[in-house]
């Protein structure tokens, strides 16, 4: 008989959010993924810090406002421990000078605190597999922060029936203007599994790994109209 494949490690993840019920709603979704495994979360910068000093998680997930500090220094620390840690903040925060500050510091990931469960685990997936996954209003904004430093590439025409179809310019749109895929799902009358499987075409046809990287390739090519207001319930 031969032999049984072995499977790969989990991935593992600490998280660093001092609300317990955004806590425990981030635990659940990380643990709800097979490829992950939660192995630390903290309430406080200082205890998050003193771990990471001889630890060294695959992923870590971190809030910003913290009681006894910030996690951008969750984030110097980490970067300086565990350098070979992949950083994401989530936070309710859109503050420009914030967002560069987390960048700088060393995050790969920035993402809403109102995206869904299964967005936020998607973007830890792809920030596990080198993408840099950002909130399309957070992209937005560094790229109006941006566009005084980095000159601007001429547009694409956005007729181009050889790049995305109509649907996968659809979804694009409405993830541009900060949808979820649950409410891009119910906007288009389709199943989130449809729609993350519209976006991994997209992903490969422009050569992309998240979402915020498919939003500002998509708008520098002139694919997207970029004037669609977000429904609020």
């Amino acid at each position: 008989m031969g032999q049984e494949a072995v499977p790969p490690p989990r991935i593992s993840v600490a998280i660093v959010e001092d609300d317990a019920v955004t806590r425990s709603l981030l635990s659940l979704a990380i643990e709800s993924e097979p490829a992950f495994a939660l192995i630390a979360a903290f309430d406080r910068a200082r205890s998050a810090i003193a771990w990471l000093a001889s630890n060294q998680p695959d992923l870590l997930l971190t809030d910003l406002g913290l009681p006894d500090g910030s996690g951008v220094e969750v984030i110097r620390a980490c970067a300086r421990y565990t350098p070979d840690t992949s950083i994401m903040v989530i936070s309710m925060s859109s503050d420009e000078d914030e967002i560069l500050s987390c960048i700088e510091a060393g995050a790969s990931g920035y993402v809403l605190k109102d995206a869904g469960r299964t967005d936020i685990v998607q973007a830890l997936l792809d920030l596990h597999a080198g993408g840099s996954p950002i909130s399309p209003i957070i992209a937005r904004k560094v790229l109006a922060r941006m566009r005084g430093v980095v000159p601007a590439r001429p547009a694409v025409d956005r007729r181009n029936p050889g790049l995305l179809t109509n649907r996968e310019a659809s979804i694009l749109e409405l993830i541009a203007r900060g949808d979820s895929y649950g409410e891009v799902a119910v906007a288009l009358c389709l199943s989130v599994g449809t729609v993350q499987t519209h976006v991994k075409n997209i992903y490969g046809k422009l050569s992309v790994h998240s979402r915020g990287e498919a939003v500002y390739e998509a708008q520098r090519r002139g694919l997207l109209r970029m004037n669609l207001p977000k429904l609020r319930k």
